[in-house]
Formats: C-alpha cells, sequence, structure tokens
C-alpha cells in the first residue's frame, strides 16, 4: 500500500470506528423516534403526527424534533364536537393500535348516557 503494512492496532481502530459510527447512527434513530414513543405510550390523540414531525424534525434543522417532544407531552384531555367522549376514545385506542402494528379493537357499539335505557325490571314477572 503506502510502503507499511497493517497490523493488529490498525485493525483494532477500524473496528473501534466502525462500532462508534454504527453507535450514532443507532442513537440518532433512537432519538427521532422518542417523540412518536411517547405520543403512543401516552395515547395522544395525533400520535401519528408526532411520530412523523419527530423523524421528519432532525433531518434538517432540530427546531422541528424539539416542537414534536414538547408536542408529545400535551395535555390530550381534548373534547371532539364531532364525536362523543366513548366514540373519541375508541377512534384514539384503534389509532394506537395500527401505530404499534397490533390488530384494531372490533368496534363494540356504543351507547349513549342519552340514550333511553330499559327499566331493569323490564320483561321480568313481579
Amino acid at each position: 500500500m503506502l510502503g507499511f503494512e497493517l497490523d493488529f492496532w490498525d485493525y483494532a481502530t477500524f473496528a473501534t470506528a466502525a462500532l462508534a459510527g454504527g453507535a450514532v447512527i443507532l442513537l440518532f434513530i433512537w432519538v427521532a423516534g422518542l417523540p412518536g414513543r411517547i405520543a403512543i405510550a401516552r395515547k395522544h390523540p395525533d400520535a401519528e403526527a408526532v411520530k412523523w414531525m419527530g423523524w421528519a424534525g432532525l433531518l434538517p434543522t432540530v427546531l422541528p424534533w424539539i416542537q414534536a417532544f414538547v408536542w408529545a407531552f400535551k395535555p390530550t384531555d381534548i373534547v371532539d364536537i364531532r364525536r362523543f367522549p366513548r366514540e373519541e376514545a375508541r377512534a384514539i385506542d384503534e389509532d394506537i393500535a395500527h401505530l404499534k402494528g397490533e390488530p384494531s379493537v372490533a368496534a363494540a357499539p356504543v351507547r349513549d348516557a342519552a340514550a333511553p335505557r330499559a327499566p331493569p325490571h323490564a320483561g321480568t314477572k313481579i
């Protein structure tokens, strides 16, 4: 090559550099996915958006990643006026199951608290 031979320490140096480079890549992947994992664990209604913003946020600058990280901790006790609270909770659970790669929860019929119910003694003989 350049007039010298490679010995054990040269190969050890190359192996150490390769391991350090791999560790840096794994650390980048772990940090980039952190906001999304936090949002999924907290059952955030916008967990998928937080996940994508976390991944895309580290590429150009760090500011979108910081915003995704803060967004993952945002209080999630929102009320969506398009659905009743139980329907909204079920929709969020289905989205979270989809993001985790789990099968969706089967849709059970929703009973509204304001819906009329049969009296407890209906159909029984007294």
